[in-house]
């Protein structure tokens, strides 16, 4: 009996320590080089008010690629400038249609793929959303799902979860910072079914969302 107690605690701690295992990652960096580097800390000079080229995460931005294949987004990030001598945009993972996750950069490497939210988010870029229509797949949802348990464990000053679209509502969240007058974009990704269903799905983690139609 004893022996069988012990095999079924046994299980159970294999069983929880699975719960929020890290996902199967590919890492598919992205250029980062000196230069890359310098054009971050010009950024968020002008944008934040100080110098950095990583971040203490503190939220998760969802995103759609507005494109069909990893590929076209993974291409359009690489490069570490855009044609205005900015730094490019980019994001730190990107989530196929199947559900494989791509790391492009260190998590906490800061990323140019959310106005204002920058300096304190990691952004999720799925592929998909071409022409806003809202198709992003279950295996996407549950790859989102895996990989926002694995940061939130990895990283538990992370407090809050939105979506692009959702950028104004998430200035609720006090993160916001933007010293660029008349600086912003408007969004409508990965929309609000999305959005909800992950909210579902992980509200009782102790994340923070907001409403899904805000």
């Amino acid at each position: 009996m004893k022996k069988i107690f012990i095999a079924v605690i046994a299980q159970i701690l294999f069983l929880a320590s699975m719960v929020n295992a890290a996902p199967n990652i590919i890492d598919k960096p992205v250029l980062w080089n000196d230069y890359r580097a310098k054009l971050t800390e010009e950024y968020t000079m002008e944008h934040y008010g100080f110098v950095a080229t990583t971040i203490e995460p503190k939220a998760v931005v969802v995103h759609w690629t507005a494109g069909d294949t990893w590929e076209s987004a993974y291409y359009t990030f690489y490069d570490e400038t855009r044609g205005d001598g900015t730094v490019n945009v980019s994001s730190q993972f990107i989530v196929d249609r199947d559900g494989t996750i791509y790391r492009t950069m260190p998590e906490n490497y800061l990323a140019r793929h959310a106005i204002g939210y920058n300096w304190c988010a990691i952004g999720i870029e799925n592929v998909g959303g071409v022409g806003n229509v809202e198709d992003l797949t279950q295996a996407q949802l549950q790859a989102n799902i895996e990989l926002i348990r694995y940061l939130r464990e990895k990283y538990p000053a992370i407090e809050y979860v939105f979506g692009h679209y959702q950028q104004v509502a998430a200035r609720a969240s006090g993160l916001y910072i933007e010293n660029v007058p008349n600086y912003y974009s408007i969004k409508p990704d990965p929309g609000p079914i999305f959005m909800q269903a992950l909210r579902d799905a992980l509200e009782g983690d102790g994340l923070k969302f907001f409403d899904a139609n805000s």
